[in-house]
């Protein structure tokens, strides 16, 4: 008589490695998804390709998806439960790509540079796995496809179109490039993740004349100078040295010819944080500086926020979750490392400020000279071997989280 089968949780065994064993099935249908996405690069919030493919992949999957702002939103699983949402963005670069690869976008003005044409590939073929396991779901998933997160409107954008009514908790992953090999996932369980970022554009209006008479002109360039240089000191003597706080005008633009003071000059720049408070301090301050700088001159400054993204700080305890929940798969190589965080910003921040929400980024790079060049360069290159990984996490996460917190 054969004895009985008294391993624990065979059940989960079994389901668990099906998620990542149906993850490598579709590697071939994810890389497809991915090179499409990456020969067809949209930028910014317009980007009708995008959405109808992502659109038409999610109805032959067997979901309803529908429009959402400028984005893509679809749901399943079972009602009454919490709701999990799954984000990808979409977009790409403004810039040529240099990568050679054979499927690079032909246009000469756009290139998938951050990977994000894999974050939109994974996302479809977890909504695809997802759709097969829905009797298992114990809520909600919802699956976000966005634009726009380089030029950080995307989020807002479907915000403010109700993608997160309703929604209890939101996960995203970004794949990363450089030396180092697929399996590695990058996560910060205890502070912030990546800073803040609010782009000005301060444009100060003088009285313009000709060059021979400078008597005759309140001249903005002056004025442009002094409050670059308060600025400058701003930073220096009010930022917080325990915090991270960077300030950068990387663009002064005025006048048309060289005997001429023109009326206006316009300063462009940013401020990035890791401290909400440094922030608020920093942004108004700011305001206040190229305002007031002006009026002493005789002229007058206007600013325009251009952006306004918060810190990206995960929820402590959902981060710890979908880790333990990770190293659940049997991956080869899996490996942690936490504490991670980055100057840089990402406009999943604005989901993160409304609900509990976790960010992590996935290796995909190479330990040769392929993964030498950095994220948002055109020869930059990514290792397709991350694609079962984020789609196997995404699908067993959200499966998990909801089975533990319904």
């Amino acid at each position: 008589m054969k004895g009985a089968d008294l391993r624990p949780n065979k059940k989960k065994e079994d389901l668990i490695m099906n998620d990542y064993e149906r993850a490598l099935a579709l590697r071939d249908e994810t890389v497809a998804h991915r090179r499409w996405m990456h020969t067809h690069a949209e930028v910014g919030l317009e980007m009708p390709k995008a959405r109808a493919y992502v659109l038409e992949q999610l109805k032959l999957a067997g979901l309803e998806p529908r429009p959402c702002g400028h984005g893509v939103v679809a749901e399943l699983g079972k009602k009454g439960g919490k709701t999990l949402l799954l984000r990808a963005d979409m977009d790409a670069l403004p810039m040529k790509e240099e990568s050679g690869e054979p499927y690079a976008c032909p246009s000469g003005t756009e290139a998938h540079a951050c990977g994000h044409d894999f974050h939109a590939a994974m996302l479809l073929s977890a909504a695809k796995l997802l759709k097969e396991s829905e009797d298992k779901l114990e809520g909600t998933v919802r699956f976000m496809f966005q634009p726009a997160e380089e030029t950080f409107e995307g989020a807002k954008d479907m915000i403010a179109n109700g993608i997160l009514d309703g929604v209890d908790a939101a996960l995203a992953y970004h794949v990363s490039t450089g030396r180092m090999p697929v399996g590695i996932f990058m996560y910060n369980d205890s502070g912030t993740m990546m800073n803040s970022v609010d782009g000005f554009k301060i444009t100060v209006h003088g009285k313009g004349s000709h060059g021979a008479y400078p008597q005759n002109s309140i001249d903005p360039i002056n004025i442009g100078v002094h409050i670059y240089l308060a600025l400058e000191a701003l930073l220096a003597h009010e930022a917080d040295p325990n915090k991270t706080c960077v300030m950068t005008v990387g663009q002064f633009t005025a006048g048309a010819a060289a005997n001429i003071i023109p009326d206006t000059a316009v300063l462009q720049g940013t401020i990035r944080t890791n401290d909400r408070d440094s922030r608020a301090l920093l942004v108004r301050r700011m305001k206040e500086t190229a305002e007031k700088t002006a009026e002493v001159y005789g002229g007058t400054a206007s600013v325009e926020m251009i952006s306004e993204v918060p810190p990206l700080i995960c929820d402590p305890a959902l981060t710890k979750q979908i880790v333990g929940y990770m190293q659940e798969l049997p991956i080869p190589g899996l490996t942690p490392y936490p504490g991670i965080s980055a100057n840089a910003s990402e406009d999943f921040a604005s989901v993160a400020e409304r609900v509990p929400s976790t960010f992590m980024y996935l290796s995909a790079g190479f330990l040769d000279e392929r993964g030498d060049a950095p994220a948002h360069n055109p020869k930059v290159r990514f290792n397709e071997d991350v694609c079962p990984i984020g789609v196997s996490c995404l699908t067993h996460c959200a499966i998990r989280w909801l089975e533990e917190n319904k």
